[in-house]
């Protein structure tokens, strides 16, 4: 299922296809010089768009993925040299491998099977790892099996060069390769998988929050990354016909991401910009690093002259386009018009209620400082509870363990029978707690549509996400806002998004940190309406936290205070002013009201 209109999609494939070819028309008549710098450009395209598949979607820049390009190159290699060829210089292959001979598709098909399977081993561990430290282990990654390659000398001629492939990978082959992962990576982007992945790359503890599982879509990515840079390896194998590890190492890695990093790694469009440029400007700097004459002046030979002027590109675009010359979106979303599914609005009531919220003895230890020390909790579907206390009381620590963004170090906590200790927190959403957060998290470059969409996609099986997206962000006033970038909206607009998205997951309990934060009287006012009705058309039980006590005295019927991460109150309102702890710890000045 794609998350984008038709129309866009159909565009984009169409001048695709155009644009491959008329460059080749072009090549073709130009001759074969400008063939073969159209091939390698094809091939190059392949590569940079593979790697835009998973660092533009995910956010994370990879180094490592040179390697898949080396495991392609190698695989499709191995199955195509001549059998006889492999005998003389290969005493040592393994029978099988030493009598196969095969054609050129047959073997990249192979050889992209077998990358697939190398790419769910080494992305289900760094699956595991976030930001710099996901990014230094690709860079491990590509030292290893360059290592790999370098010392499998019956397999690979170790250092040497692996010769004897043969040269089929003409400019037909390559365009069609190059026009095929094009295709995959615009599909891709706009897949429900493609969608969730780019909503953890604007914020990760969101994504997880509505019930993407981040770790999965990664996983997604990474694969059909690698099978796409083990089809560039393999063509570009086939058009050397001989290579070594060398050609799949550094040199090719800052290749590759000088191409994705200037024309913007997070569109395909970016990609192919970028790919041009560079293409242009390496051959324009090859034919002058061996010198040349100004006519007044002649300028020697400067080594290395290829390799900082593409490194002078990347620092000009980055101080003045850090997203790239292309931005992040592609050229038919700024001229077609996104038009939303027509489809029928669906009730944001929870499809089965779960129960009670019970937390019994929650308990969360920073080193040694205790943030929240056994806290007992009840809240049930249709009633709102108001959570306060001073700054630093641990009312966000609470909140984020009931809903596992942080791991209880002490205590338990159930909804109905369903234990969540534990759990992740796209599980948590699963089985009916949606949030908003203390200081605002949405998914900043994606549409207020997208951000709702991707919470109506990750939870109940995504039936009727449209449906459901279109009845939250009805319910709270922003169907007019739909196609506007969520971080361009005013702050009182971003806190509505950020509850429809939580009402887009259908929630049985709705847990809202300082949601009337930064809100005039009149905003906070609209919006103790609108919780009311939740609870009154809706059934959801509400955990709110705010420290506008009008606003938690008027809306809740129970309210459960904090103090020093000790529970030290509960009851309803009245009892609440009255209750003497309360009064001392945070009642007890008029300054202290309104913090």
């Amino acid at each position: 299922m794609l998350v984008t209109s038709g129309r866009q999609l159909i565009f984009s494939v169409f001048a695709i296809v155009v644009l491959a070819l008329l460059a080749s028309v072009v090549a073709w008549y130009m001759g074969p010089a400008s063939q073969r710098i159209l091939v390698v450009f094809f091939v190059s395209l392949i590569a940079v768009v593979a790697i835009g598949v998973y660092s533009g979607n995910s956010g994370i820049l990879s180094f490592g993925h040179v390697s898949f390009m080396a495991i392609g190159a190698y695989a499709s290699s191995l199955l195509t040299v001549p059998a006889m060829m492999k005998a003389a210089t290969l005493p040592k292959l393994p029978e099988w491998l030493a009598s196969t001979e095969m054609g050129l598709l047959p073997a990249i098909v192979i050889a992209l099977l077998f990358t697939a399977l190398i790419a769910v081993v080494t992305g289900v561990i760094f699956g595991k790892l976030e930001g710099s430290a996901a990014t230094i282990a690709t860079l491990g990654l590509l030292i290893i099996t360059h290592g790999v390659i370098i010392g499998w000398r019956d397999v690979t001629r170790g250092s040497g060069s692996f010769f004897g492939v043969p040269r089929e990978t003409t400019l037909v082959v390559a365009m069609v390769g190059a026009v095929v992962a094009l295709v995959v990576a615009r599909l891709y982007r706009d897949s429900i998988s493609g969608l969730k992945l780019r909503a953890s790359r604007e914020n990760a503890i969101a994504a997880s929050a509505v019930g993407v599982n981040i770790r999965r879509e990664r996983l997604i990515a990474w694969v059909l990354s690698a099978m796409l840079m083990a089809l560039s390896g393999a063509l570009m194998a086939h058009f050397l016909g001989a290579f070594s590890p060398k050609s799949f190492y550094f040199t090719v890695t800052f290749h590759l991401l000088a191409m994705l990093i200037v024309g913007g790694m997070t569109t395909v469009t970016g990609a192919i910009a970028g790919s041009v440029l560079i293409t242009i400007v390496t051959e324009i700097l090859r034919h002058l690093e061996g010198g040349f004459s100004l006519g007044f002046i002649d300028v020697p030979q400067i080594f290395g002259t290829t390799q900082i002027g593409i490194a002078l590109l990347i620092l000009f675009a980055m101080f003045k386009k850090s997203d790239g010359l292309l931005g992040l979106k592609e050229w038919e979303e700024r001229l077609i018009k996104f038009t939303h599914p027509a489809v029928s609005q669906q009730s944001l009531g929870a499809v089965e209620p779960a129960g009670f919220l019970t937390a019994q003895g929650m308990t969360m230890r920073f080193g040694g400082l205790t943030a929240v020390d056994k806290v007992d909790f009840l809240l049930k579907p249709g009633e709102i509870v108001g959570l306060i206390g001073p700054n630093g009381s641990g009312k966000t620590t609470l909140l984020n363990m009931l809903s596992g963004v942080l791991e209880a170090s002490e205590g338990t906590f159930k909804i109905g029978d369903i234990v969540l200790d534990g759990v992740p927190s796209h599980f948590i959403a699963e089985h009916g707690i949606a949030r908003t957060f203390q200081n605002i998290r949405l998914f900043g470059h994606l549409s207020v549509y997208q951000n709702v969409l991707v919470a109506a996609l990750s939870t109940n099986g995504g039936e009727h996400a449209h449906g459901r997206t279109q009845s939250a962000l009805a319910r709270m006033g922003m169907s007019q806002f739909a196609d506007m970038e969520a971080g361009t909206l005013s702050y009182g607009d971003q806190r509505r998004v950020e509850i429809a998205r939580a009402l887009a997951c259908q929630p049985s309990l709705l847990f809202l940190d300082e949601p009337a934060a930064g809100m005039n009287r009149e905003e906070t006012d609209a919006l103790m309406d609108m919780l009311r009705s939740l609870t009154k058309d809706l059934g959801i039980g509400i955990l709110l936290v705010d420290h506008d006590l009008k606003l938690i005295n008027q809306l809740c019927d129970r309210i459960s205070v904090l103090n020093e991460g000790k529970l030290i109150a509960q009851g309803t309102p009245a009892e609440i002013r009255k209750n003497p702890a309360v009064i001392e710890a945070y009642l007890g000045t008029s300054s202290e009201q309104h913090q």
